[in-house]
């Protein structure tokens, strides 16, 4: 007879109500990191990440796994210390101090209520470029009312479209690379086998890091997870390893499709000399392997999995970390409000609805806006991804005095300092953008410090450490 599975711990000790309904298994977790990382992301940035990692695609994609293992590991020990919604605001507040939780959540806010106006805005302008006849902005406004509307009936009907959604984006993956390995079995190839991982040629650390800052966008998901904290059955422990297995998973299907695509790309030169300002590189690549049909198909595919299922789950994630901020008064308190019936931060969910709305809106206008948004939502979750591992170590080495030094001291360490070198070889414009968000972060702290409102958290009770 099997024991029974351990409880998620409640939030109550925590000094809050459980409002939320917990609902989501193990799997329901893991296929929602899954879908927010898109398995099929390098789609639609494969000529960016081409270009800037020199040709080393799958170099890039290998090192912001191992980037982004580090970070899933920090996050996994922080899930179990403090099992609550909020993510990197949550952790930082806790386990350093509440102004940092605070300047990490709004660094994080770059990322989080960017994505989805990111997600929507990509596959607006990819659905245009089929259906030149509908404007991008029906298409913004088509996808951004039929998320809200999955996400407003229920964390259970968001997690019933994954599974459909994950389903369809993994046999698209799978064709893309049965028709991709056949056409280089009859020598269609270009170049060297192993020369998406390595090039000589073009090889050095700061671009190979300076490449990592733009494929990491494909791994930003994976710390969604944490998010649904508070509506996971599952204990402390498997929801930390479910972060930790879809990290693991997106990671091999990146590395695969992209090796498969670099070695077939027919514009070699041109893409390392001009980048790919269409965004059209994989599908080019699709129909030099199989046809025209596989580059409908693989375009398509992207659109939906970028407009609706990715941008489904990040509006969730996002909805929840308002959520979080507002409940400890650190947001307007009308955003911490839940549905009775749904169960749901309702408010929240239609705010990042209607900034996904304007934002989109506005920066369709933009040459340059899928660029501009892309890299400030990295930089954003860069910034952020820093707190949490410091937050690592001072919770359980300083406060707690944990000896298990890999887990709390050298882990954290090693991806601190991986994502710091990716900060600092960002781009300018994000790394400007960023600081002036970060800036105006630190403005609005010591102003409601001076104002009596300097951020508090409610009490932990002891076993909350355990």
């Amino acid at each position: 007879m099997s024991s029974p599975q351990p409880e998620a711990p409640g939030v109550e000790r925590f000094g809050y109500q459980q409002e939320l309904r917990r609902s989501l298994s193990f799997a329901d977790l893991l296929i929602y990191g899954l879908i927010f990382m898109v398995p099929i992301a390098p789609f639609g940035i494969f000529g960016s990440v081409f270009q800037s990692s020199g040709g080393m695609v799958a170099l890039a994609y290998v090192i912001g796994m191992v980037a982004m293992a580090f970070t899933a590991l920090s996050y996994a020990q922080m899930a179990r210390a403090f099992p609550m919604a909020g993510s990197v605001y949550t952790y930082a507040g806790r386990g350093i101090a509440a102004p940092v939780g605070f300047l990490a959540g709004w660094v994080i806010l770059l990322d989080y209520v960017l994505v989805p106006a990111l997600l929507y805005l990509v596959a607006s302008a990819a659905m245009t470029s089929f259906v030149p006849g509908v404007p991008i902005w029906v298409w913004l406004i088509a996808f951004i009312v039929l998320n809200t509307v999955v996400n407003y009936l229920g964390i259970e009907m968001t997690a019933r479209m994954n599974k459909i959604m994950l389903v369809a984006e993994l046999i698209v993956l799978a064709i893309f690379l049965v028709v991709g390995i056949v056409a280089l079995a009859q020598g269609k190839g270009h170049g060297n086998a192993l020369s998406p991982l390595f090039d000589s040629s073009t090889f050095s650390w700061p671009l190979a890091f300076g490449a990592v800052s733009v494929a990491v966008l494909s791994f930003l998901g994976f710390d969604g997870i944490s998010m649904l904290a508070e509506e996971s059955r599952e204990s402390t422990r498997r929801l930390g390893r479910s972060m930790v297995f879809a990290l693991a998973l997106a990671g091999a299907l990146f590395v695969v499709q992209t090796w498969v695509a670099a070695l077939l790309a027919p514009n070699r030169a041109d893409l390392l000399a001009n980048g790919d300002p269409g965004g059209t590189a994989f599908y080019d690549t699709a129909e030099y392997a199989g046809g025209h049909w596989l580059s409908v198909l693989t375009a398509v595919a992207t659109a939906v999995a970028w407009g609706f299922a990715n941008s489904l789950v990040a509006q969730a994630a996002t909805s929840r970390l308002l959520f979080a901020m507002a409940r400890d008064r650190q947001l307007p308190k009308f955003l911490g409000k839940v549905h009775p019936k749904h169960k749901v931060p309702v408010n929240a969910t239609f705010l990042v609805a209607g900034v996904s709305l304007v934002l989109g809106l506005f920066m369709s206008t933009r040459k340059d806006g899928i660029t501009l948004l892309g890299s400030l939502v990295n930089f954003g979750a860069m910034t952020a991804f820093l707190a949490l591992h410091v937050s690592v170590v001072v919770h359980y080495v300083v406060r707690n005095r944990s000896r298990d030094w890999w887990r709390h001291l050298v882990a954290p360490a090693i991806g601190f300092l991986i994502l710091l070198y990716v900060v600092i070889n960002a781009k300018v414009a994000a790394q400007v953008l960023g600081f002036v968000w970060l800036a105006i972060g630190i403005v609005i702290l010591v102003g409601s410090s001076l104002m009596g409102r300097r951020p508090t958290l409610s009490a932990v009770t002891p076993e909350a450490n355990e």
